[in-house]
């Protein structure tokens, strides 16, 4: 469009709906000049608003007539025009409980009386006597009266879509929302050669199935029939994020559609899918579970599990990476993990301070079960995380694939909502149903999200209602439990089907196409297959699986010089930054910890080791409860000025940083948080990430988090992650829930050398480990480590360590006791131990002056790996050892023992008893009552400390 030169107006050469657009473009530019073409806004500016149309003259004359000859108003004229305005209030808030929706039928009918005219006593004959601008500001130039605004609202909010809007509180977004439903042009409709596009995928998605159930006959595939349309409302997702400027886009999905989605959206090779099948090991077993062992990883997952990557390009301008996370069968559990992926792209993380975030870099989208959406609470507490400062990622497009039941169960007896959706209001997440068997509606709802997304940096739920067109799996007959269900869904036609019909009646293709297309899919698959069949060895067989190496030993140490010049700037703030004066006199204690004499405690010997790291231009994300100050006040790496509540990280302005430090107090949630961190670690490697328990035994609600992706990753999808968990671990008489971080469900899970499994003595050790730690990043030895942390041994001076410990010490997987095994000749019971029962029993025996030389004490600060080769050679040094006792303050049927034991048997030297020292066995991991807490405690010092034998007492003479 051009502007006409001199004073003659463009506006005569508009008219009718081309000048209901021209003002309905007016409004967009008055309200944000961005929002409408350069072109438009040129010719707004050069000449103003567009002239009044017919709906605008009969505006002036309601004006008119409304006003009696007298001046005063007509005031029943007024009273309906109100009342107008509120039937149009109502058509927003409940037009979808009459919305076309439903593509079975099998909906009860909802009371949608709130709709009608007459339930505001209003008639066809008021409504025609109002114009159509007065009770709705969107009217266009085909609407003049109020009878003709009435009937477009209808037909805009009872179609295909129905849109849930009026519980976003924003104004100036539920008015935009608004504009786009009730708009003809934005999002623009499909043109005739995207409508045949959106065909052959419907037709590719639904013979992909249809191959897959012929072919592969009885093997589960979760099929995504019912809910076709996901597929190509992927494509145009990607399409707008990726020319929007994300060049990551990260998926998360359930099991059922996945296959199409790998092989549609992620490009996965249908002859690896085909491949998959092929050589399935196990497909007569119920469940067919299918494919163990094919893909890359030490064990493999079954298929429907599996995750991809892909690169997508449009010319040369635009290129994505897109992402589909790989994911158990907990369904809800990857969108943690997905968030923390986006937020991880989206970081710089290459200077000092915080990470600079940028979200338009990273787009995730999430596809829900609609059982599981209201069902599982990871899903309320990953939402939760949409406003977070450091969890937000710029906003997440939801799809609920909703098929009407969970496994056998319908949905009236998994959820109390009246929508699978419900949920999200709580979060002003704006919501959009639609009917899957429309795919042009579905394309809107899918344009509408990502602009909104895009716009606003917020979620945005989709609602994608259809069925499911077999049972749970392709082995289960529904028709056992949903027998009137599935007599429908047998005699419904397949949306390719519907979807040509519909295009063949609007002549935009005719059969001769149809055919063409569904030919050309066809021969496609079969080609595949054929590829798949004369390459019988699959690529995946060819790998060795070998036996995993041994963590790298790496230097951590680092000169007392440098550590001393740290530690100085560490105790530096602005200088009109006002300290709490208590937390002052404790910090400036720090200043002379690294003289010779002097001992660094463990929370200085953490702040070393972080800024050390970032020094080294490591970066470091940390986040938990309280994980600023810390749950035990050491931390204190946040500080809060005193007078006016001023926040100062000294690690953020420390002159030898060379990475980002970010750490953020988290919500109140174990699982999405710990699932959030994984991705976030898992998709930034090269980022030393840590996860703190405000308390250790918090840690068992991300139980899930722990077994299906910390610590079996890995071995399912070669999947590395260095990330570390801090556990407050000890028994220390806080009751049953304080006490234990439940060390043995982590030992539990170890094997393969997958992670590693602390429970150190000493603050060098933690500051030697948090160092190794950060350099096995981004290596082929990257594995979680989890850290059974202290409690009161965080300021027990037995636990500081000197200066010279930090500058030419490494991390120890075991230490000996310092002042015994002196005679090793004399040595008959050696006690190992691991964590704060080693400090009591040192304490114990050094208050006590008697002869220890028939006892030593190994502390194991590494218990996996198991550290053989390390404890056998201090072993050797004993030749009259009668006694491997294992000492521990937790319940026998708790702490390590259950796996220590059969360890410390197969390396005792021979004729060495191994025993047992500690609390029986409980169900609850300790006493309620602290005076029963301290005479156990003390009954395990005792008898560990107990000589049993006198042969090596000299006699004398």
């Amino acid at each position: 469009m051009t502007i006409e030169e001199g004073n003659k107006k463009p506006w005569e050469s508009y008219y009718g709906p081309n000048m209901g657009y021209v003002q309905e473009q007016y409004e967009l530019y008055s309200q944000d000049p961005g929002a409408v073409t350069p072109a438009y806004r040129e010719l707004f500016e050069q000449w103003g608003a567009p002239p009044m149309s017919g709906r605008d003259a009969h505006t002036a004359s309601y004006s008119g007539n409304a006003q009696k000859a007298s001046g005063s108003v007509d005031i029943q004229l007024l009273q309906k025009a109100v009342t107008a305005g509120k039937l149009v209030m109502n058509i927003r808030t409940y037009g979808h409980l009459a919305a076309d929706i439903d593509p079975l039928g099998i909906s009860e009918d909802s009371d949608t009386s709130l709709l009608e005219p007459k339930h505001f006593e209003l008639n066809e004959e008021d409504l025609k006597a109002l114009p159509a601008s007065l009770i709705w500001e969107g009217a266009d130039g085909q609407t003049v009266t109020g009878l003709d605004a009435i009937q477009r609202l209808r037909q805009i909010y009872t179609g295909p879509i129905a849109y849930e809007f009026s519980h976003v509180h924003e104004v100036h977004e539920r008015e935009w929302l608004n504009r786009r439903a009730e708009s003809r042009t934005s999002p623009a409709p499909l043109n005739p050669e995207e409508r045949k596009a959106l065909l052959e995928r419907l037709v590719e998605v639904e013979q992909f199935e249809d191959f897959l159930h012929k072919t592969f006959v009885g093997q589960k595939r979760f099929s995504i029939e019912g809910n076709d349309v996901l597929v190509p409302m992927l494509d145009e997702a990607v399409r707008i994020m990726a020319h929007a400027g994300s060049s990551h886009i990260l998926m998360g999905m359930a099991h059922r559609g996945r296959l199409n989605v790998l092989a549609h959206v992620l490009g996965k090779p249908y002859s690896k899918i085909f491949s998959e099948f092929h050589h399935s090991p196990n497909k007569d077993l119920v469940p067919s579970e299918g494919s163990t062992g094919i893909n890359y990883g030490w064990t493999g997952d079954v298929k429907y599990h599996l995750g991809a990557n892909r690169y997508v390009k449009d010319g040369e301008t635009v290129q994505a990476r897109l992402t589909l996370a790989n994911n158990p069968s907990h369904l809800e559990y990857v969108n943690p993990v997905v968030q923390g992926f986006a937020r991880a792209a989206q970081d710089d993380r290459r200077d000092p301070g915080y990470p600079k975030q940028d979200v338009t870099k990273a787009a995730t989208i999430l596809m829900h079960g609609d059982a599981a959406f209201p069902g599982e609470g990871i899903v309320a507490e990953t939402l939760n995380f949409k406003a977070l400062p450091g969890y937000q990622n710029g906003g997440t497009i939801h799809i609920i694939v909703n098929n009407r039941l969970g496994f056998t169960t319908d949905s009236s007896d998994s959820r109390s909502t009246y929508y699978a959706s419900d949920l999200a209001k709580g979060y002003e997440i704006p919501i959009v149903h639609v009917n899957a068997d429309n795919p042009d509606a579905c394309i809107a709802a899918i344009r509408m999200a990502a602009e909104y997304r895009n716009r606003f940096k917020k979620d945005f739920l989709i609602d994608l209602i259809g069925y499911r067109r077999y049972g749970h799996n392709e082995t289960d007959d529904p028709e056992t439990t949903q027998p009137t269900v599935y007599d429908k869904v047998k005699a419904h036609p397949t949306v390719s089907h519907l979807y040509q019909d519909h295009l063949k009646e609007e002549s935009v293709i005719d059969d001769a196409s149809i055919n063409s297309i569904r030919e050309a899919v066809t021969n496609r698959l079969k080609e595949a297959y054929e590829q798949m069949k004369n390459n019988e060895v699959h690529e995946y067989y060819q790998r060795q699986i070998s036996e995993p190496e041994a963590v790298s030993i790496i230097p951590t140490a680092v000169p007392l010089e440098n550590l001393r010049a740290i530690n100085a700037d560490l105790l530096k703030w602005p200088e009109n930054f006002n300290v709490y004066p208590k937390l002052q006199r404790i910090l400036q204690r720090r200043s002379t910890s690294l003289n010779e004499g002097e001992k660094v405690d463990w929370s200085l010997a953490e702040t070393l080791a972080f800024a050390t790291i970032l020094a080294d231009g490591k970066p470091i994300r940390i986040s938990g409860q309280d994980a600023e100050r810390a749950t035990f006040a050491h931390r204190n790496l946040v500080l809060h000025d005193s007078e006016n509540g001023a926040k100062f990280c000294p690690l953020h302005h420390l002159p030898q940083a060379r990475a980002s430090f970010a750490i953020y107090n988290s919500p109140l949630s174990e699982e999405s948080v710990v699932g959030f961190e994984y991705g976030y670690n898992v998709y930034s490697p090269d980022t030393l990430v840590i996860w703190e328990a405000q308390f250790g035994d918090f840690a068992n609600c991300a139980q899930v988090i722990f077994d299906q992706f910390v610590s079996a990753g890995r071995a399912k999808w070669s999947q590395k992650s260095s990330l570390v968990m801090l556990l407050p671990h000890a028994n220390e008489g806080q009751g049953p829930e304080h006490t234990s971080a439940r060390l043995e469900r982590f030992l539990q899970l170890c094997a393969e050398d997958n992670m590693t499994v602390a429970n150190l003595t000493s603050a060098s050790q933690y500051f030697h480990l948090l160092r190794r730690q950060a350099s096995l990043t981004e290596t082929e030895d990257a594995r979680p480590l989890v850290m059974m942390s202290p409690k009161s041994l965080i300021r027990n001076p037995r636990v500081a360590s000197p200066a010279t410990e930090f500058s030419e010490g490494k991390f120890e997987p075991v230490l000996e006791q310092a002042g015994l095994g002196t005679k090793p000749d004399r040595v008959e019971r050696i006690i190992l131990c691991s964590g704060k029962i080693a400090i009591d029993l040192e304490d114990a025996f050094e208050k006590d002056k008697a002869d220890w030389s028939w006892l030593h004490i190994i502390r194991v600060e590494q218990l996996y790996p198991f550290p053989a080769e390390e404890i056998k050679r201090v072993l050797a040094r004993f030749s009259k050892l009668k006694e491997l006792v294992w000492v521990q303050e937790e319940n026998k049927n708790m702490g390590a023992w259950t796996y220590m034991e059969p360890r410390l048997r197969e390396i005792a030297p021979a004729g060495t008893a191994v025993k047992y020292e500690g609390r029986p066995e409980h169900a609850s991991p300790s006493s309620g009552y602290q005076l029963v807490h301290g005479m156990e405690q003390q009954q395990i010092i005792t008898a560990a400390l107990k000589q049993t034998t006198k042969n090596n007492i000299p006699l004398g003479r």
